[in-house]
């Protein structure tokens, strides 16, 4: 597996959607609103990788992963994290999330954050498996209950200023 953030030669647009949207298929019946990913196409996420961090996880020529990472002025968010089904459980994400954590502390960033729906239950286990914990919960514009939760992964530690894993 080959992990490459920002890869000026990508132009695996159409790839890229297919994999995203076969990631997030399960969730449509699931969740409310919508993810913003339905009203995306190829050409919105080669917009989106113009100001943000596109991470693409290959095996040989294969697309089997991906994420964007937007630097914030307090963190990196990341954002649009997939992994290709055959690949699952493979250690893809925990690389993405290790490429992710290498740009916060390039920046200067404490933390990585991101958000997932209060639905996908699955997906909470998931990332606190990667080292991410709850610390908000958010509503979408027009929602009086939550429909998101806010996780964050601290890549510095909070005493000492430190590199967690400073190798990763």
């Amino acid at each position: 597996m080959r992990i490459n953030v920002s890869p000026p030669e990508f132009s695996s647009w159409d790839e890229l959607l297919s994999l995203l949207r076969g990631a997030f298929a399960y969730m449509e019946a699931r969740i409310d609103p919508p993810s913003s990913l339905t009203r995306m196409g190829a050409d919105d996420l080669r917009a989106k990788a113009h100001v943000e961090n596109l991470i693409v996880a290959t095996e040989g020529a294969e697309l089997i992963g991906c994420a964007f990472a937007m630097i914030r002025p307090n963190c990196v968010y990341v954002g649009k994290l997939a992994v290709a089904q055959s690949y699952r459980g493979k250690g893809v994400a925990r690389a993405l999330i290790a490429a992710a954590e290498g740009l916060a502390r390039k920046h200067g960033q404490y933390f990585l954050e991101l958000q997932t729906r209060v639905e996908l239950i699955e997906n909470h286990a998931a990332f606190a498996s990667l080292g991410f914990e709850k610390v908000a919960e958010t509503a979408h514009p027009g929602y009086d209950r939550p429909t998101s939760i806010t996780m964050r992964k601290w890549v510095v530690d909070r005493a000492n200023g430190q590199a967690l894993n400073p190798g990763a």
